[in-house]
């Protein structure tokens, strides 16, 4: 009955796990989740304020599927400002977040039996993505010596004359780790001479503790650039999950074109309210308020990693940027989906198994929550720790 591509699907890890807790908390249980990947914050009172306004003024109506002019010149003076890349209005798309972005990519890049390389530990996103365009994902295992960002040498051993695409995400979900300049020209030159492009998943680039460096992997080289597909939007930093916006860059105007076509097929242009509440994001104009989030995110980090680090069994490698933390618990379990299974039922600590992410032996932890539920949740961890080791 079902077609072979949506049998082969499988649904999100991480919503599943949050919308179990979150039955379980309409049961009346004492839940507290640590698996979703959205900020506490309200989305700041401009862009509130700017989708009212368009409200007020009716722009209620279609607009063109890639995006508004006004609103594609503020994602380009964006890219330009903050990152030193150029692009014309025909080289972005605007989608319904940065995940149908990457879904209009796989689908108009991607052919039955093209081979797509995947570092893990990795979004639960992208082999799905992948999989559903009738690529071969190719999963890399970065190890976690290297904080978990892979090597040149495993990407060469990795490439194939079936290989299509690279996808790259920095900072990461879920390890917050972040790739150097000199790492991604390492990984850029191997690419050199060949066809392979690279997604480039930049949504946490504000968010960065300890001044680590944000680095665009299309600002990198000329050669880079010309390969790269940058994608980003602004759900975690600017705490605009619900809002439903992202984008894509890249120079190829005739692979956004595609890209394009494919979007006004299925969902059209994006909703046109979110469109011009995006605008004031984009230019600027609540850099404060995300500086505000950014910090009380380092203070969450610090906090976590060292009440982990205190558990005997557990440990953490201090995140770069993002707001998680990819917790090792080899020493007691490497069986990620029991221990986070049994955690939940019996500790009401809602976190997502490291194997969602391909790498078994780990759980994700995001601290997108206040400070003190954190302390509760990492508590209750070390209690149910101490039991397991039992």
């Amino acid at each position: 009955m079902f077609s072979k591509r949506i049998n082969a699907l499988s649904p999100s890890m991480t919503i599943a796990i949050s919308s179990l807790a979150r039955d379980l908390k309409a049961q009346g249980k004492d839940v507290l989740s640590f698996s979703a990947g959205e900020p506490d914050f309200n989305t700041p009172q401009p862009i509130k304020d700017a989708a009212i306004e368009a409200i007020r003024e009716g722009f209620t109506k279609y607009t063109a599927v890639a995006g508004i002019p006004e609103l594609l010149d503020a994602v380009a003076g964006k890219l330009e400002r903050e990152n030193g890349l150029k692009y014309d209005r025909e080289m972005i798309l605007t989608s319904n977040g940065a995940k149908q972005s990457l879904f209009n990519l796989t689908q108009a890049l991607i052919d039955e039996g093209d081979e797509v390389i995947i570092p893990a530990p990795y979004w639960v996103t992208y082999p799905e993505l992948v999989k559903y365009a009738g690529g071969v994902p190719v999963v890399i295992e970065a190890k976690e010596e290297n904080r978990f960002k892979i090597t040149p040498e495993q990407l060469e051993a990795a490439l194939s004359p079936r290989t299509k695409l690279l996808i790259l995400n920095s900072p990461s979900n879920p390890t917050g780790s972040v790739y150097s300049r000199d790492e991604l020209a390492a990984l850029g030159r191997l690419l050199e001479g060949t066809d392979v492009l690279v997604a480039s998943d930049e949504m946490y680039e504000k968010l960065l503790y300890d001044g680590a460096e944000f680095v665009a992997t299309a600002g990198v080289s000329d050669d880079l650039y010309r390969r790269t597909v940058t994608i980003n939007g602004l759900s975690k930093a600017v705490a605009m999950t619900g809002w439903r916006f992202g984008y894509l860059a890249c120079p190829d105007k005739e692979l956004v074109k595609k890209m394009t076509s494919l979007q006004s097929q299925s969902t059209s242009n994006i909703c046109s309210i979110t469109q011009k509440a995006a605008i004031p994001a984009l230019e600027g104009k609540v850099d404060e308020e995300i500086e505000q989030m950014r910090r009380a995110f380092e203070a969450r980090a610090h906090e976590a990693v060292k009440l982990f680090n205190e558990v005997e069994g557990l440990s953490v490698l201090p995140p770069q940027g993002a707001f998680y933390l990819f917790v090792n618990i080899k020493e007691i379990s490497n069986d990620s989906m029991k221990f986070c299974e049994e955690l939940l039922s019996r500790y009401g600590v809602a976190v997502v198994p490291g194997i969602g992410f391909g790498m078994e032996g780990y759980f994700r932890f995001s601290f997108a929550t206040d400070i003190v539920t954190i302390r509760e949740g990492i508590r209750r961890i070390e209690k149910f720790v101490k039991e397991w080791a039992k």
